[in-house]
């Protein structure tokens, strides 16, 4: 039992749920010298290493992820979640960002997260119009989504005229 992959991505998993994001990574990277080809292991190492805001390792295992699995919805979501609120990079790369929320919503046209992350991206790039498609899009999902009404009152007030 103790060699098997799952085994070590679940306890891997378990200790994410209880903020051990050290143990988790150990435990994620037995699993991942077992089998090396499984997407579900870099992504969940890429989950503790953004909670541990070791963001440069969190990109690497999320592309990793998708290099093995172009379809992991929540990879390409927290990439750009990554790129979106780090403050220890300059000018980090919007349009990757945005990119990368492309693909989420390609898989997944109601994911009301990447939605909102979409509309925070083109308003960080000053493209105030596109912004409102994703938050009217959003709201038409969950109209009491009180984050989206928030941002899109202040674009309308703000920056739109």
């Amino acid at each position: 039992m103790a060699e098997d992959y799952t085994y070590y991505i679940d306890n891997g998993i378990f200790d994410i749920q209880n903020g051990k994001y050290e143990s988790a990574i150990n435990n994620i990277n037995k699993s991942i010298e077992l089998k090396k080809d499984w997407e579900i292991s870099y992504f969940y190492r890429g989950v503790a290493n953004q909670a541990l805001e070791k963001y440069d390792d969190a990109m690497l295992d999320y592309t990793k992820a998708l290099q093995i699995n172009d379809k992991m919805t929540d990879a390409y979501y927290n990439r750009a979640r990554i790129t979106l609120s780090r403050k220890d990079i300059e000018n980090p790369d919007i349009n990757k960002a945005v990119s990368d929320l492309e693909h989420a919503l390609e898989l997944d046209d109601k994911f009301v997260d990447a939605m909102y992350a979409m509309a925070a991206a083109y308003k960080k790039l000053g493209d105030y119009h596109k912004a409102l498609v994703y938050l009217e899009k959003l709201l038409k999902i969950e109209p009491d989504a009180v984050n989206a009404k928030a941002l899109k009152k202040l674009i309308l007030q703000k920056y739109i005229v």
